[in-house]
């Protein structure tokens, strides 16, 4: 089975135990055990430390399906003391550190910097405090890791750039490639995965590495590439978020370029799905977050409190930091979106409804390709 197959396989595989586990009850951290006595009861508190804003799904989907969950697992008993690092790393590392001399039971985290975060990991270990590492695999002591398989991610948009560009493309066509932020290790499993598909199929004439992944930047390079390269000569760009795909399209735009390229994203932000249904954007990943929220919400009760057959049923996977090898771990599978699956995915999942999507302004669009 070559690499690719065996990632599918893995984030099924995931996706299907965890539904037949919690089909039979097993997954339910707050419910009696015999085979663990919990070390802690149901009046719990779980810290949440999310790495910036600029990026709605986090105030939008994770936090709110996070503290959601863990009420659920602890019959309301249970606390989230929520902080957002707003992209700055040493922010994120003073709310860590106030967690831990605040002695929250466990802390689930989304590093800014992967790397620097590494010493306050260390902290939270050496005072008793779990950490799970959330969306992004920091460095440290990590407990476990939970995030979607983020080659795959990758891979499917190099795919779907490749099918936008369509039975004409050549290897001569010249992509840009506008990956996530250098401190981010998820940015680069990204752009392994989209180079794992585009390479001999495609030039990759310009690549960045988008600080901060902030939308601005994203302009501000693809002004650049647009210089070198000329307007007229961009088959298409793999842009690795939604976010940036908008700062994308509007450097594009003040070119003058009125026929746009493909161009890819991820996070299915609402205001991305609109340009899909426009087709200023080719396609988003999808990529389910209150199925990551919600695992990530049972997998810190379950740890704290001392349940360890549901703990090792969600992290039956295993991945390897720079720092730490075989970090128990659950992988989320994704979906490409299109204009030809947005009622499968974010409108059936109850992300969006077709009135948030189709307003006045996209209401022809919405109808054109029978969204409605």
């Amino acid at each position: 089975m070559n690499s690719r197959a065996r990632r599918i396989a893995i984030s099924l595989a995931a996706s299907m135990m965890t539904f037949s586990l919690a089909s039979c009850g097993v997954l339910g951290a707050s419910e009696s055990s015999d085979e663990a006595s919990p070390t802690k009861g149901n009046d719990i508190t779980v810290g949440l430390l999310l790495p910036e804003k600029a990026n709605t799904r986090y105030e939008q989907f994770d936090y709110p399906y996070f503290k959601a969950k863990v009420a659920d697992l602890t019959r309301d008993q249970g606390n989230v003391k929520y902080a957002n690092a707003e992209a700055n790393a040493s922010k994120q590392a003073d709310q860590m550190q106030q967690m831990i001399d605040d002695q929250v039971d466990v802390i689930v985290l989304d590093a800014v910097d992967a790397k620097s975060i590494g010493t306050a990991v260390q902290k939270a270990k050496d005072a008793g405090i779990p950490v799970i590492a959330y969306d992004r695999l920091a460095e440290g002591p990590i407990d476990a890791y939970i995030s979607f398989d983020n080659e795959l991610v990758g891979e499917v948009q190099g795919r779907s750039l490749i099918e936008a560009l369509g039975d004409d493309a050549d290897s001569s066509d010249k992509i840009v490639m506008m990956n996530g932020s250098p401190t981010d290790p998820n940015a680069k499993q990204f752009k392994a995965g989209a180079t794992s598909e585009l390479n001999g199929k495609v030039t990759i004439a310009q690549s960045f590495d988008t600080k901060d992944w902030k939308p601005e930047n994203a302009e501000a390079n693809m002004t650049e590439a647009i210089e070198k390269i000329g307007k007229n000569n961009i088959a298409g760009v793999y842009s690795a978020n939604d976010g940036m795909a908008g700062g994308v399209i509007k450097a594009l735009e003040d070119a003058g370029v009125t026929d746009l390229p493909p161009i890819t994203g991820q996070d299915a932000e609402l205001s991305a799905v609109q340009r899909i249904v426009t087709g200023e954007q080719y396609m988003s990943v999808y990529k389910s977050y209150p199925q990551e929220a919600e695992s990530a919400a049972e997998m810190a009760v379950a740890r704290v409190q001392g349940r360890d057959i549901q703990f090792d049923a969600l992290a039956r996977d295993k991945v390897d930091s720079p720092t730490h090898k075989g970090i128990p771990a659950q992988l989320v599978p994704v979906v490409a979106l299109t204009q030809d699956n947005i009622e499968q995915t974010v409108i059936a999942d109850g992300f969006y409804k077709v009135s948030d999507i189709c307003t006045a302004k996209y209401a022809a669009d919405c109808a054109e390709i029978g969204l409605k």
